[in-house]
């Protein structure tokens, strides 16, 4: 398979190109970025060549791209990629508006064009086998979840709301909102959010805490925030507790392991993977098999919601009902 990357902006960049290189059955025939030093660099490292415009690199029939410009650039070359016919993989969250990702998502069917959303946490072995846990049914019935997504402040283009959409919110959010919709198979109906500033100089949102319920009753409450310092040994955090009428379970996606307390006691399990490997292999594997993606636009665009549902609610003090906010 030939597959392009369209800008390395996004630090995920490396990981997916790296992955790419791995595979034996997959070429990586060049990369594009609107900063030439970056992508030279980039494409020399990754032992392949350098497009100076995503038109270009579109032109080389490939079967495949993966999108990790910024935010605010996504829908310029995600909808490119589906006029080109090319199979897209769109780094998260999938668009800096909700009416930007409504579009691609819309211009991708129209062009009947794989769209998937770069949601590597689903890939975290952690994750999955505590999926698998709560599905048996071994928990009993889910009641309430609390998340926390904390890193450090990025810089760049993340704190720039032009590019990035906002700040620790929307950058923060989906990645957790997103496993728990898929865990529940559930919809987040309203959040109320606090949100502000407390960590950086740049006028941006770094810290905010989410509380939100799902149609079928769950509640869930998020940490999403920049709030570790440059000194932090690691970049951040992604953890949920799963409260069930029949016992309770920890996550710690960065920890790779599984903490679980029941009538029986307590239990550790602990793993070692790759998430964004886990991605990009499956992203190649559907592309492949023409097969239907695991994480859709839609996926990407209610994780969105979430976010953007949660900058109105700081804004008006109050709770947010997804469903009316976003027929306003």
């Amino acid at each position: 398979m030939k597959v392009g990357i369209v800008s390395f902006a996004h630090g995920h960049a490396n990981a997916y190109a790296s992955s790419l290189v791995s595979m034996d059955d997959v070429e990586l025939v060049g990369i594009y970025d609107d900063v030439p030093e970056r992508g030279k660099e980039a494409a020399s490292r990754f032992h392949t060549d350098y497009l100076p415009s995503y038109q270009e690199l579109l032109s080389k029939k490939l079967d495949a791209v993966i999108v990790t410009s910024e935010n605010a650039k996504h829908l310029e070359h995600v909808e490119e990629a589906a006029k080109a016919g090319v199979a897209v993989l769109c780094e998260k969250p999938l668009a800096d508006t909700i009416t930007a990702a409504q579009k691609m998502i819309h211009v991708c069917k129209e062009a009947n064009v794989f769209l998937q959303t770069a949601f590597p946490v689903r890939f975290n072995e952690v994750v999955r086998r505590a999926k698998e846990r709560i599905d048996s049914g071994e928990f009993g019935k889910i009641v309430a979840i609390k998340g926390t997504n904390r890193g450090k402040n990025p810089g760049g283009w993340f704190t720039e709301k032009e590019k990035s959409g906002g700040g620790a919110v929307i950058d923060h959010t989906v990645h957790v909102v997103d496993v728990m919709r898929w865990i529940l198979q559930d919809e987040v109906a309203d959040v109320y959010a606090e949100i502000d500033q407390f960590f950086s100089e740049k006028k941006l949102d770094d810290a905010g805490i989410l509380n939100f319920s799902f149609t079928k009753g769950v509640i869930a409450t998020l940490d999403c925030s920049w709030s570790r310092n440059e000194h932090f040994p690691i970049w951040g955090d992604v953890t949920m507790e799963f409260i069930g009428t029949k016992g309770t379970m920890k996550i710690d996606a960065q920890g790779q392991k599984l903490s679980v307390y029941d009538a029986s006691g307590i239990h550790y399990q602990v793993f070692a993977d790759d998430m964004d490997d886990g991605l990009v292999k499956d992203f190649i594997s559907r592309v492949r098999s023409k097969k239907a993606p695991s994480i859709t636009g839609e996926d990407g665009l209610r994780a969105l919601e979430v976010a953007i549902g949660a900058y109105a609610s700081s804004e008006k003090g109050e709770r947010v009902q997804l469903k009316s906010f976003l027929q306003t």
